[in-house]
């Protein structure tokens, strides 16, 4: 049984029903992030795990303990805010000690808890402060430190970081990032932002609507998205989903698609399974990351399959360390990720390369990605 086990969860309140049978299994030392958009029940799934939320249907196991009607403070569990909630009249060393001292824990055990976590945080000068006297991210810290205190079954995380701005919100990613490596605790990580989901999780639960899109490794929800939602949520710029029509090629399989000048366009896909077979002569989306669309010298080399596409540029965008390239494919917008330094100007046609082995085909009416 997993440390932290979902069992086919779901919440209603009164005839609406906002998560719809929720099966998560969290093994020991995961570190779980779940990602959608606002609103699609992510905060409330936490807020049960927590205990704040009252379930209406499945179980919640920690430690093959069931604890739907278990009090919150019974749950060995520890919650970081986004909110940071943090005292303002008790000084740092205060504010993280608090809890043991209710949980009538002794003063050196405290104290020794106290600096093993400072130190770990690299906090120990802000020990005396109080609240108001601190950054954004110290803040944050501070509340971090309050929940390792605790030596928690479960560590919970709500938004975080959201209240930072952009470079201290990448600086604390990292830290979140090196503390679970150095602690091997469970973690279980709310946020709308897909870059930290890719960065932090050992796996991602994509929500959207109240149900778990997809769950899996960062790998597998960002090369393999199970439906065109996934696809297009997690990613930055997200993956260009193209209209084409399935044809016959070669004793293949390709995509046919149209050129931003109505030229016709085929790109023989990787795959050549029967499920996809069954779509010969019908249209799909064809999915392609912007990284798969580049320059000749900027192409993958272990790629099998690769092809040519000479089409119109109609937009660049200079972004440091690499150019985005706006063309059109099936009269859809297309984006391309290419080199800094890519020699490409808007209103002249270029000679893309597209590794296809990156493709993946979506049903258009279901949205779900087709597999063999």
């Amino acid at each position: 049984m997993p440390f932290l086990d979902i069992d086919n969860v779901t919440k209603s309140y009164g005839n609406v029903e906002v998560l719809h049978r929720v099966d998560i299994g969290v093994e020991e030392g995961e570190f779980l992030v779940l990602v959608g958009p606002s609103g699609c029940g992510k905060s409330t799934l936490l807020n049960m795990i927590a205990g704040l939320e009252n379930i209406t249907g499945g179980t919640i196991s920690i430690k093959d303990r069931v604890v739907n009607d278990v009090h919150p403070s019974k749950r060995n569990i520890a919650m970081v805010f986004q909110s940071y909630a943090l005292y303002p009249n008790m000084t740092v060393g205060q504010n993280i000690t608090f809890g043991m001292e209710m949980h009538g824990i002794p003063k050196p055990e405290r104290e020794q808890k106290l600096a093993e976590v400072a130190k770990l945080l690299q906090i120990e000068q802000l020990l005396a402060r109080k609240p108001g006297q601190l950054s954004g991210g110290q803040r944050q810290r501070v509340a971090m430190g309050r929940a390792l205190v605790r030596d928690p079954d479960v560590f919970l995380f709500d938004e975080p970081l959201s209240n930072l701005d952009a470079k201290l919100r990448v600086d604390m990613r990292t830290e979140i990032k090196k503390l679970h490596q150095r602690l091997k605790s469970t973690i279980v990580y709310v946020t709308h932002d897909q870059i930290e989901a890719l960065t932090l999780s050992t796996r991602i639960a994509v929500m959207n609507k109240g149900y778990v899109q997809q769950l899996g490794t960062p790998k597998e929800v960002y090369d393999t998205p199970a439906n065109m939602f996934v696809a297009s949520f997690m990613g930055s710029p997200s993956m260009n989903l193209l209209p084409a029509t399935l044809r016959e090629a070669n004793g293949g399989l390709a995509a046919e698609l149209t050129g931003a000048e109505g030229q016709q366009i085929m790109l023989n896909l990787s795959q050549n399974g029967p499920n996809l077979r069954s779509y010969l002569g019908k249209p799909v989306i064809l999915g392609i990351r912007p990284e798969a669309i580049t320059d000749a010298d900027g192409v993958d080399r272990n790629a099998k399959n690769t092809q040519a596409l000479r089409n119109m540029v109609h937009v660049t965008e200079p972004a440091g360390s690499d150019t985005f390239v706006e063309t059109s494919l099936s009269g859809k917008a297309c984006i391309a990720r290419m080199r800094a330094d890519v020699d490409v100007h808007a209103g002249q046609p270029f000679d893309f390369v597209v590794n296809m082995d990156k493709a993946v085909v979506f049903d258009p009416e279901t949205e779900d990605r087709i597999v063999d």
